[in-house]
C-alpha cells in the first residue's frame, strides 16, 4: 500500500564521474522516477519520498530558517538531482494519481551514523581540543528515531499526501553545543578553543577543506512548524537525549573494538 523510497547516490566525498550532476540524475532523478511508475503500476496507493534540505540551499541566515514554502535554490548536483526527483514524482502523481508525499530532512544523527559526525564523536571521545569555542551558529538535525517516526506518520495520515515536509528535532544547536553534548553522552570533557571564525574559515581554504569547516561554522535551521501543523506531529525524543544517545552508542563501540 505504500513504499517509502530512500535509496540514493549521496555523500560522494570524492567525485570520480567526469560529469557528477549526470551520475547523480542516473541514480536520484531516473531510478526515483522509474521507481513511481512501477509503484503505480502495482497498484501502490502512496510513495513517501526521502528527499533533502540541499533542495532548499547550503545554509541560512542566523534567525531566518528554511520554510517549505521557499523556492528551491540547490547548489551542487546532490541538491539539483533531488530537486528534480521531487519534479519527476509530481508528474508521475498527475499522470497516475499515486499519491506523493515529499520529506526534507537536514543532517540526520543517530547510532550508526557515518561522514562528518563519526569524524567528531571521534575527536571527542580522543579529547582532541577542538578549535570550535567562538562559533555563533544555528543548526537544525533530525535524529534516526524522529525521522521513522515522521516516516511513519506519512504512511496513513490523510494530510499527508501531495505536500512536502521539512523534518526536524524542533530545537537547533550550535556545534559548541552539539560538541557538549557529546561530551556528555561520552562521561569525557568538552575541550573547546576560541578561535575567530574568519581564521577557521582562512585555514579551511588553504588546507582544502573550506566545505567540512564552513559547515561547522555556518547556520542552516528549518522551520517544520507547517509538518508538526499538518501532520499533528512533534518529534518525540529530544536533540539533546538523540545527540546524547548517539555517543553513548558510539563509546560502547570503542570499548568493543579496544
Amino acid at each position: 500500500s505504500c513504499v517509502i523510497h530512500c535509496a540514493a547516490r549521496a555523500h560522494v566525498m570524492h567525485e570520480t564521474d567526469a560529469d557528477a550532476l549526470l551520475a547523480y540524475r542516473a541514480v536520484n532523478v531516473s531510478g526515483t522516477k522509474r521507481l513511481a511508475e512501477q509503484a503505480a503500476e502495482l497498484g501502490v496507493r502512496r510513495l513517501v519520498f526521502l528527499s533533502s534540505i540541499k533542495v532548499n540551499g547550503e545554509q541560512t541566515a542566523l534567525g531566518e530558517p528554511f520554510l517549505f514554502s521557499d523556492s528551491p535554490a540547490p547548489e551542487d548536483p546532490y541538491g539539483v538531482s533531488k530537486w528534480e526527483a521531487e519534479q519527476a514524482l509530481w508528474v508521475v502523481l498527475a499522470q497516475t494519481g499515486l499519491e506523493v508525499v515529499v520529506v526534507r530532512t537536514p543532517l540526520v544523527y543517530g547510532p550508526g551514523v557515518k561522514g562528518n559526525l563519526l569524524r567528531l564523536l571521534r575527536w571527542v571521545a580522543c579529547g582532541v581540543p577542538l578549535p570550535l569555542g567562538a562559533v555563533n551558529n544555528q543548526r537544525s538535525l533530525v535524529g534516526l528515531s524522529n525521522l521513522v517516526d515522521l516516516l511513519l506518520r506519512c504512511i496513513e495520515h490523510p494530510a499527508a499526501a501531495g505536500q512536502t515536509f521539512l523534518a526536524s528535532d524542533g530545537d537547533d544547536l550550535s556545534t559548541p553545543q552539539l560538541i557538549r553534548m557529546m561530551s556528555e553522552g561520552m562521561n569525557r570533557p568538552a575541550r573547546l578553543m576560541s578561535v575567530p571564525v574568519p581564521l577557521l574559515q582562512a585555514g579551511g581554504f588553504l588546507l582544502g577543506k573550506h566545505d567540512e569547516i564552513n559547515r561547522l561554522v555556518s547556520s542552516l535551521q528549518v522551520d517544520s512548524g507547517h509538518t508538526q501543523a499538518q501532520l499533528n506531529w512533534n518529534a518525540p525524543v529530544s536533540v539533546e537525549d538523540g545527540v546524547r544517545d548517539m555517543a553513548r552508542w558510539f563509546a560502547r563501540l570503542r570499548k568493543t573494538q579496544a
